[in-house]
């Protein structure tokens, strides 16, 4: 939540309290905004109204502890689901193409992971480990109710060669409902996730005309 939401959310957990018939104290409210301030208040707010009519704990005032709880779950649900779609988007669709996502945060944290190219050179095992970097990762951003920049989509192997040689780069395979994926692709922008700086020329120099000696050094040395 933003400062300006504070005046919203005093009502809302004041509204609980009196729904609870409790007072509501100033070090309440403090424990309360510093735990839930992390959150989007609609998110809070709808967290603790399904929290007032379940019928095994409505009967007791929520505490932040529940709440926080109840929206942690939630993101775990989100992730597990964005990574679905990656997962299957990766078997039926490989990393030679270009993708894009009806949910940006998949692509940014994608972006944060190194790109969607490389997810083609990963085995099975590795992509058990992929996956739990990235549930986390899109976790981290959702508990947060961060909003970071993405990429309109994910550039693939297929799109990097055609630029570098000037020649023609089809469209992006589009992954989940269209509108959605439109409307991710029309909000997204340009945001590389690293600086890219030109190699020295001497360097390129060495690398494209080695001497007998540079090739000793660049293999780790002679024998």
């Amino acid at each position: 939540m933003l400062t300006e939401d504070f005046d919203a959310f005093r009502d809302l957990i004041a509204g609980v309290h009196a729904f609870y018939r409790r007072e509501l104290s100033s070090f309440g409210l403090s424990v309360w905004w510093n735990a839930m301030r992390a959150y989007d208040l609609a998110a809070v707010s709808d967290a603790v109204g399904r929290h007032c009519v379940n019928p095994d704990t409505g009967q007791f005032m929520p505490m932040p502890a529940d709440v926080v709880k109840m929206l942690s779950g939630r993101t775990v649900d989100a992730a597990l689901l964005a990574w679905s779609k990656v997962d299957r988007a990766i078997r039926h669709v490989g990393g030679n193409q270009s993708v894009a996502f009806d949910d940006g945060l998949i692509h940014r944290v994608l972006l944060d992971m190194g790109g969607w190219a490389p997810m083609r050179m990963k085995s099975e095992e590795e992509l058990v480990f992929v996956g739990k970097e990235f549930v986390n990762r899109y976790r981290g951003y959702a508990m947060r109710s961060e909003r970071p920049a993405y990429p309109a989509y994910l550039p693939g192997v297929y799109e990097a060669e055609n630029t570098r040689r000037g020649m023609k780069t089809d469209p992006p395979r589009m992954i989940g409902a269209p509108d959605q994926v439109a409307a991710v692709m029309l909000a997204g922008g340009n945001c590389p996730a690293i600086r890219v700086t030109p190699a020295a020329p001497e360097l390129m120099a060495m690398l494209d005309k080695p001497t007998r000696e540079s090739e000793t050094e660049l293999i780790g040395g002679g024998a």
